[in-house]
């Protein structure tokens, strides 16, 4: 079955997006897989068949969201064969609460430290994703410069230059500047099938990629994109970091897989929902971190504290971002206030709050059916406490994450990696 076979008859029906979906995005992590008989021993979390109905049937999405979700024995599974170390959900013990500076923290200062590095970064990536499909390689610049700003690479160099002080380099390696540049492919990759899964019409405050060429063309984009940053990860020579990176393209497929089979659910925990955001956002930011010290040959206990920093960062961002879903505007969000919640994506507030508001668990369950349920439903979240309990917990996962960074020696990438938590939280304050 090609993608463009599946694509064709997928615009309408939930199942068959899925399926064409799944024969894209993580089609080049088992690729690369096979090609160097990996098994990932990191943290690896397999794929269970389930059952699911992936394909076949008919439309009608909402209900056959609904029957899918509360059918018994028709979930998608997700085990691990080792866990994933979350963070516990108590408050973090000997961690000292992050002091508020003087004024807003400027991302662009943050990154001031790397911004040489960054603007080579930039003039890179065009090469990379190359030109040999005209427009294949104009939807992969579309989202190139819709913005942004490159943190995923940039914490790659932060990370970087401060171990390499430790280890004595004097300056980063080829392997270094690569990496950031694969992360951010991957990254825009993952942007481009997320818009096309999420049906979203807006990134950044401009038009997505499937807007502009059609899912066809926005898919295969994505496609493209995930094969190139495959192809320069395997030149890296680095078994370790290859593993690494390719158990991030099967945490993506995992995550949302377990999105899409607990939409609308009410029942969905808070540890669920933590997995959920590990998968999606918080296993390249911990592998990027992690890889950028091997790179630098550091001990591998200062490379697991990286790995640490990169997940509970990746983990406080995906909160806050959930929270903005509901306090932001339109404009401000680049995409509808509220959008997580109309399509039955229940995060972190709403969690949250469902713990004391049952009225609702009512308006979920109904699908947001009648006439302004969903402003109600927003309204009952922020008026019963759920926005300022997940603020605790994007603190909290914050924290954590400046905890990671206290095996490294004070220098301005050290001050710029804290930053970037701080930056996060001021958020939401």
């Amino acid at each position: 079955m090609s993608v463009g076979w599946c694509l064709s008859s997928a615009s309408s029906c939930f199942e068959n997006r899925w399926a064409s979906w799944l024969v894209g995005l993580p089609s080049f992590g088992w690729v690369l897989g096979r090609m160097f008989s990996l098994t990932c021993g990191r943290r690896g979390l397999d794929l269970v068949a389930c059952g699911c109905p992936l394909s076949g049937g008919g439309c009608g999405r909402s209900r056959r969201r609904s029957a899918w979700r509360r059918s018994a024995g028709v979930r998608c599974r997700v085990s691990s064969t080792q866990n994933v170390d979350l963070p516990s959900l108590g408050p973090p013990v000997g961690v000292k609460p992050l002091v508020s500076g003087t004024g807003p923290i400027q991302m662009s200062s943050l990154l001031e430290a790397v911004s040489n590095d960054l603007q080579q970064l930039n003039k890179n990536l065009k090469s990379l994703v190359g030109s040999e499909n005209p427009v294949l390689v104009s939807a992969a610049e579309q989202i190139f410069g819709a913005g942004g700003k490159r943190l995923r690479p940039a914490l790659v160099f932060l990370v970087s230059r401060a171990t390499s002080q430790i280890a004595g380099l004097e300056e980063l390696t080829i392997q270094h500047q690569r990496l950031a540049e694969i992360i951010e492919m991957i990254h825009t990759a993952s942007l481009i099938h997320d818009d096309v899964l999420d049906e979203s019409e807006m990134r950044r405050g401009k038009a997505t990629i499937h807007q502009l060429y059609g899912t066809r063309v926005a898919v295969l984009a994505g496609d493209f994109m995930f094969a190139q940053s495959s192809w320069y990860l395997a030149n890296l020579e680095n078994i370790e970091v290859i593993k690494l990176i390719s158990q991030v393209i099967k945490d993506f497929a995992s995550g949302e897989i377990k999105q899409a089979s607990s939409l609308f659910n009410c029942d969905v925990t808070l540890e669920e929902y933590l997995l959920k955001s590990y998968y999606k956002t918080a296993s390249l930011i911990a592998a990027s971190t992690k890889a950028a010290a091997i790179f630098s040959g550091v001990s591998s206990s200062l490379c697991e504290q990286m790995y640490e920093y990169g997940k509970n960062l990746g983990l406080s961002f995906q909160v806050v971002d959930d929270i903005l879903d509901f306090t932001q505007s339109a404009e401000q969000l680049g995409k509808p206030a509220g959008s997580d919640l109309a399509k039955g994506n229940l995060t972190a507030p709403v969690i949250f709050a469902l713990e004391k508001e049952p009225r609702i668990r009512d308006i979920i369950d109904s699908e947001f059916s009648e006439d302004g349920s969903l402003d109600t439903a927003i309204h009952l979240v922020i008026e019963c406490g759920g926005i300022k309990r997940a603020q605790d917990l994007a603190k909290e996962k914050g924290d954590l994450a400046i905890q990671n960074l206290q095996c490294l020696p004070q220098c301005e990438f050290r001050s710029s990696l804290e930053g970037v938590v701080k930056y996060n939280l001021e958020r939401i304050d």
